[in-house]
């Protein structure tokens, strides 16, 4: 199968092509063409203007603006690429032969906070730019569907492994400092998603018959983030420091540092302390297995090794 994949060198598609590639022809659209053994050639997006970028059998649309936690970045950019690079590559697979589309939108288009167990059937209610940016290229493809073609569109929850940047490798790089976790006091839950569960997930879309639509993604089970201390101790080998600080003298803190641009602000506090809990179960069912091939708790080990080593 010959797959094409926007963002190839970004964290989730180096990964993903190291994956496919084995069994798979990939190609690349990015904005860089660094060396690559796993993708025999990238095209820039005016290749893909320029009608240069050669037939294909698949799409995986990866290419995004992330969420900024320090919030700096223009509103517009936001638009500029999660909304109109979608409209571009999708508009380009409706009118080649590839068979199948995979957009990675995120769990932010359908909620910006949880309440219980976010599912596929949830009125979207997207709070700021990222999550509406991405939840209006998830209407153009709806708006436009492929006749005969398959079309998914997947709702990961945070991404971790090997390469990952954002708030994770910054949690695991202060506890590797000694500097005791303050937030104890919140007993949080949130779904993560493995970066080998990403892989074995868009693999299996490509190569097998699943009915399109728009699928949550994530590891089976939540863990919280004084666990996730717990795990990073564990891979550092030393034991966890857990402070439970009042949560009025940490949110006093977090408003502090938003205002002299500090690591840990309002948005970074919510993003890490929140229960944002994604249920999996649509997209297991459709692929007919009864649990991802990597527990949370493995997938995150995995991760910190990396960071250990990195």
């Amino acid at each position: 199968m010959k797959i094409l994949i926007t963002g190839v060198h970004g964290f989730v598609g180096s990964n993903l092509s190291a994956t496919l590639a084995p069994n798979h022809t990939v190609y690349g659209l990015d904005i860089i063409s660094p060396e690559n053994p796993n993708v025999a050639k990238t095209y820039s997006w005016e290749d893909l203007d320029a009608g240069r970028v050669p037939q294909v059998d698949a799409v995986v649309h990866l290419a995004a603006m992330v969420h900024d936690v320090k919030n700096i970045t223009n509103e517009e950019a936001y638009y500029a690429i999660n909304t109109g690079l979608t409209k571009k590559i999708y508009d380009w697979f409706l009118g080649s032969g590839a068979g199948k589309f995979v957009f990675f939108s995120t769990v932010k288009a359908a909620a910006d906070s949880v309440e219980g167990v976010l599912t596929e059937d949830v009125v979207p209610s997207p709070v700021g730019p990222y999550g509406n940016s991405k939840l209006q290229a998830e209407a153009y493809i709806m708006g436009h569907p492929a006749a005969d073609r398959m079309v998914y569109i997947l709702r990961p929850c945070m991404i971790h492994g090997s390469g990952n940047k954002g708030n994770l490798p910054l949690l695991f790089n202060m506890v590797r400092k000694g500097i005791p976790w303050p937030l104890g006091a919140y007993e949080n839950l949130r779904t993560f998603t493995s970066i080998g569960n990403v892989c074995f997930v868009v693999e299996g879309l490509l190569t097998r018959e699943i009915p399109s639509g728009i699928y949550n993604m994530g590891d089976d089970d939540p863990v919280s983030t004084n666990r996730l201390i717990h795990l990073i101790c564990t891979s550092l080998g030393r034991k966890a420091r857990i402070w439970r600080v009042p949560k009025w003298f940490i949110a006093a803190g977090a408003w502090l540092g938003g205002l002299l641009h500090l690591p840990l602000n309002p948005e970074r506090l919510r993003k890490l302390t929140e229960n944002y809990v994604s249920s999996n179960a649509k997209l297991k069912a459709a692929l007919g297995i009864e649990h991802m091939p990597i527990s949370c708790e493995q997938g995150l080990a995995k991760t910190f090794e990396a960071f250990r080593n990195e």
